[in-house]
Parts: structure tokens; C-alpha cells; sequence
């Protein structure tokens, strides 16, 4: 089978953004740039397949980070009991982003996990001698016809994409930007892949240096 690695790339822009920092607590900032599983997870709203693992590489930021305050009625799980049973919600504040624009990279590889693939994917896998160049045709023409599974949002569901695509021309990375270190940043929720339980994964001294975040590379294409 053939095991060359390769690219694909999107960019994709939004009026609000949230890349929710787990430390920051009851009202949540965002990270300036996308964390590792969202950039995965906004690949994988265009095309997903188990058959290959999406291995995001690095996100280059084309606006600069604004930030701004945010305030929602909650009505989710996490309220406590007593509020859940009268249907109380309360008021969540958060620190997004606004304007944004990103350009992402990720490459695209066989997933070697085999035995964890339901019976269709192993059956396209079996009749596919590159995965990894199949995945990659079928996704370009899905995103220059504009196709996705599911509505690619920014962090938040509410925080849907003005844009998503091909490259568009006048869109300029700001190399400009002043280097920015995140000294610990989430990598994924779910440290042990696809199907696993929560177990959550951080990247240490992470940096954006002229408006570019390179993820670190693992081993485990996680």
C-alpha cells in the first residue's frame, strides 16, 4: 500500500471565534489561535473517513488576535443539578476572538489501527491502494464545491464560518505579528484516538512566530 503523506489546506474565517483554554475556568478566554483537534475536526467536517488519520501541521493566523467580551444564556449539562430540574439557565461569560481568519494545513496518512474500523471503512480500504491521495482528490473538489457534513464552526456551534475554502488571494498572513508563547496548550480531549474516552493531551511552549503556530510533532499521529 502506498504510505506517502499527503497535504491538504483550507482557509476559513468567522466573525467570533472561541478555542476555549480548559484552565481559564467558569468564564473561559480563548487561545489565540485553534487548538490541534479543532483544526482535525474542521478537516473532518469536509470529509471524514476512519480509514485516515487527519494530522494537523500548523494554522497560519491572517488577522490579527482581537479579543472581546461575550456573554450567552447557558442551558447546557454542566449546570448543577437543582437548575437543570427547574430549567434555570445562567449567564456565561466568556473572552473570544472576532474577525478571524485562518489558513490550516494538515497531512493525511492510512490509519494503521485496522481492527477499530467498522466494516465499510475496511472495505474501502481494502479497494484503495493510497488512502491518503483518495482522501486528499475527494476532499479538494468537496471544498471548492463548498460541501461539508456538518456546519464547520469556530470553538462554539453558534460561532458558524463566514467563510471556508480554497485559498482566496487577497488573503495575507500576518507575518508582521508580534511572536505569541502559549506555555501550555490543549492538544486533544481524547488522548488515546479515535473511539477512545476522554483524556485530555497538552502541547508545552507552544508559539506563534510570524503569525504561524506549528504544532509538535508526536509519534502517534494523535
Amino acid at each position: 500500500m502506498n504510505s506517502k503523506v499527503y497535504e491538504v489546506k483550507m482557509e476559513i474565517a468567522g466573525n467570533t471565534a472561541m478555542w476555549t483554554r480548559p484552565d481559564s475556568g467558569d468564564s473561559p478566554c480563548s487561545y489565540p489561535a485553534p487548538t490541534y483537534s479543532a483544526v482535525k475536526a474542521l478537516f473532518e467536517s469536509v470529509l471524514w473517513g476512519p480509514a485516515i488519520v487527519i494530522v494537523p501541521t500548523k494554522v497560519e493566523l491572517c488577522s490579527k488576535p482581537r479579543y472581546h467580551s461575550y456573554a450567552t444564556n447557558y442551558g447546557g449539562p454542566l449546570r448543577k443539578p437543582t437548575s437543570i430540574t427547574k430549567g434555570d439557565n445562567y449567564q456565561l461569560y466568556a473572552t473570544v476572538l472576532v474577525d478571524v481568519c485562518y489558513r490550516l494545513y494538515a497531512n493525511v496518512i492510512p490509519n494503521s489501527n485496522k481492527t477499530s474500523l467498522p466494516d465499510s471503512a475496511k472495505n474501502w480500504d481494502k479497494r484503495t491502494s493510497s488512502p491518503g491521495h483518495a482522501y486528499m482528490e475527494i476532499f479538494n473538489r468537496r471544498l471548492h464545491r463548498g460541501q461539508s457534513y456538518g456546519t464547520l464552526s469556530l470553538g462554539w456551534n453558534e460561532f458558524t464560518a463566514s467563510y471556508f475554502g480554497p485559498f482566496r488571494e487577497d488573503t495575507q498572513v500576518c507575518e508582521n505579528l508580534p511572536d505569541i508563547l502559549i506555555p501550555s496548550m490543549l492538544r486533544t480531549p481524547f488522548g488515546n484516538g479515535y473511539q477512545s474516552k476522554f483524556n485530555p493531551m497538552y502541547d508545552q511552549n507552544v508559539q506563534i512566530i510570524k503569525g504561524v503556530l506549528k504544532y509538535p510533532k508526536r509519534g502517534d499521529f494523535l
